[in-house]
């Protein structure tokens, strides 16, 4: 066991490649986690190259393990506590060999102890609901571990008697959400996985219509479903077609209310522009220029020429060449938002294109609307991929064009253009022999909106990252996966998606854990700790609208070491998921 030598609240970053992991002398007590992040490439003396990662010391509060005893136990317990407290302290006391066998043997017990509480209310008779949901929520030792707010929170657990699904919902019990499961068949088998308070409603992912109900009351959704079976039909219904179906029932919801309120929702999407007919394309002026002016080159350049039209097919394509050496085209349109609305009140911007697979310039000119001399120019670049595809772009990734200028206020936003030009521009996936202008371009244009901005995450998705998968069936299962993330990532929710390794059978909160992105990672994770991050990412701002892996932490090669070790002492709610997600990339 580990104990803390030293506190931060910060990632610290290191030149030592010898403070890594692997070399690093610490401590951890068991209330504290632990936090890791990588080494700067810059520092590293080595040629490997390095990524962001955090590790996460995943070790049970001690008031959670206390609070999921019985009530008797609990009292006795203290009491021994408070015995041994007033004892003094000698060497043994605080070595961190006992302690960490101690900690050990006292979270044994805990556990076998909590794993039976589920079945707690299944022994009692059926008028004592009320008593003992006051016993075990309110008036028991778990009203200390309850979230503020926790109760005016109604979470849909999709795929509730998963191996992940059952510790969710008995995790959201003990901090006072009210919770509803989602099942295919209320059968007794199903009932008796479950605590009596759970609200059990019977649907199918696949089936919109069983959702309408399933949905209704409920702030947020946990979706720990997954496919019995590797046929694709199955794939499709459960991972894909499943998520898809059940953010549209939340997003019908949520507008229905807000019709209620004589308005729309906050969690809706504002269309900037919908290209579905000749006149979608008004408005829309096509233009070209060039960075610099080479007179020498000039004489032998083909020139360059782009249009905008809407084809016989029902597609608005833009289109054209540029063989002008530093020459651009663009199509640029003057917004106009319905009354009352603003960009500031969005996060960003997703576009719906389809085309060749080159990379544009999205530009913003933000300003007053009535002088527009004292407009100021922002861009992000974006990628397209070969066919259609879903392009996210926040606002905070736009940086303007001069240096010196103010970050970009949405509020003033009132131009958008998208810009072509053939430098930067990579070579795309294309059969053998084919050959690629990277001087010509196709975008084919299906929308424009703006992402509602928000603080919390509203759709928990537990995806995978294929390991432990059989690799005749790897593929069809991340197709599957990676399709409904995509359907999640589009809906306009705020969404957090969580693919975890292996999944084992094991208490929770033993070992350190990494949270990383970039498909990396190599080791299994704890049931209980994947369902311990869908609980504390559901009121996490950190957690908005990101992707991340995450596993057991292991021990790196040496000289290949990708974090280092920085202690964190956690707040009363032992909040490990905050610092750790903070580093990570937004809008993944």
């Amino acid at each position: 066991m580990r104990a803390a030598a030293a506190a931060s609240a910060s990632v610290t970053p290191t030149t030592n490649a010898s403070a890594s992991l692997t070399n690093s002398n610490h401590f951890n007590f068991t209330s504290h986690r632990k936090i890791c992040t990588s080494l700067p490439i810059s520092t590293m003396k080595n040629s490997h190259k390095k990524s962001t990662l955090v590790v996460v010391r995943a070790i049970k509060d001690r008031k959670e393990m206390e609070t999921e005893t019985e009530t008797e136990n609990m009292k006795e317990y203290n009491k021994e506590s408070t015995t041994k407290q007033q004892q003094p302290l000698n060497l043994e006391d605080v070595n961190p060999v006992g302690l960490g066998r101690k900690s050990r043997q006292i979270f044994d017990e805990v556990w076998r102890k909590f794993s039976g509480l589920g079945q707690i209310s299944r022994t009692t008779r059926a008028d004592d609901k009320e008593a003992l949901d006051a016993l075990l929520i309110r008036e028991g030792p778990m009203c200390e571990f309850a979230i503020p707010g926790a109760q005016n929170t109604t979470v849909l657990v999709v795929g509730a008697t998963s191996r992940i699904g059952r510790i969710v919902v008995r995790k959201l019990m003990l901090r006072g959400y009210t919770v509803k499961a989602l099942v295919r068949k209320a059968d007794e088998e199903v009932v008796n996985m479950l605590p009596r308070s759970v609200e059990i409603m019977i649907g199918d992912v696949g089936d919109p219509s069983t959702l309408k109900a399933a949905v209704v009351g409920c702030n947020k959704i946990i979706y720990c479903a997954t496919a019995r079976s590797s046929i694709t039909g199955d794939l499709f219904r459960v991972d894909h077609q499943g998520v898809s179906n059940l953010t549209k029932a939340l997003q019908d919801y949520n507008n229905k209310l807000a019709q209620l309120r004589a308005g729309k929702s906050s969690k809706s999407k504002l269309l900037l522009a919908k290209f579905k007919s000749a006149d979608s394309l008004n408005g829309w002026e096509v233009r070209q220029g060039t960075y610099f002016q080479d007179a020498v080159a000039s004489k032998y350049d083909a020139g360059m020429d782009a249009k905008f039209e809407f084809t016989e097919a029902g597609d608005a394509v833009f289109s054209g060449y540029v063989f002008t050496r530093g020459g651009y085209v663009e199509l640029s349109k003057k917004l106009s938002l319905p009354l009352g609305y603003t960009l500031d009140r969005y996060e960003g911007l997703v576009l719906s294109v389809g085309g060749n697979g080159r990379s544009y310039v999205l530009i913003l000119e933000a300003g007053p609307s009535a002088d527009t001399t004292q407009s100021k120019l922002y861009f992000a670049r974006i990628s397209t991929k070969v066919g259609f595809c879903r392009v996210r772009v926040p606002f905070s990734a736009f940086r303007p064009v001069k240096p010196d200028d103010l970050p970009l206020d949405p509020f003033l936003v009132h131009t958008m253009t998208i810009r072509f030009e053939p430098r930067r521009q990579r070579p795309v996936e294309a059969p053998a022999g084919a050959k690629q202008d990277l001087r010509s371009f196709k975008l084919i244009l299906e929308y424009i909106k703006a992402l509602p901005t928000g603080q919390e995450t509203d759709f928990v998705l537990v995806s995978c990252t294929g390991l432990g998968v059989e690799p005749t069936r790897r593929e069809q299962v991340l197709k599957a996966k990676r399709a409904g993330e995509d359907s999640l990532r589009r809906s306009g929710l705020g969404y957090t998606i969580i693919r975890p390794g292996p999944l084992q059978e094991e208490p929770g909160g033993q070992r350190a854990l990494i949270f990383d992105q970039g498909n990396r990672i190599s080791q299994g994770i704890s049931c209980a700790d994947v369902a311990d991050i869908c609980v504390k990412a559901l009121h996490d701002s950190t957690a908005r609208n990101k992707s991340f892996d995450v596993c057991y932490e292991y021990v790196a090669e040496q000289g290949r070491e990708l974090y280092e070790l920085v202690a964190h002492l956690p707040d009363k709610a032992n909040n490990y998921l905050t610092p750790a997600l903070s580093v990570l990339e937004k809008n993944t």
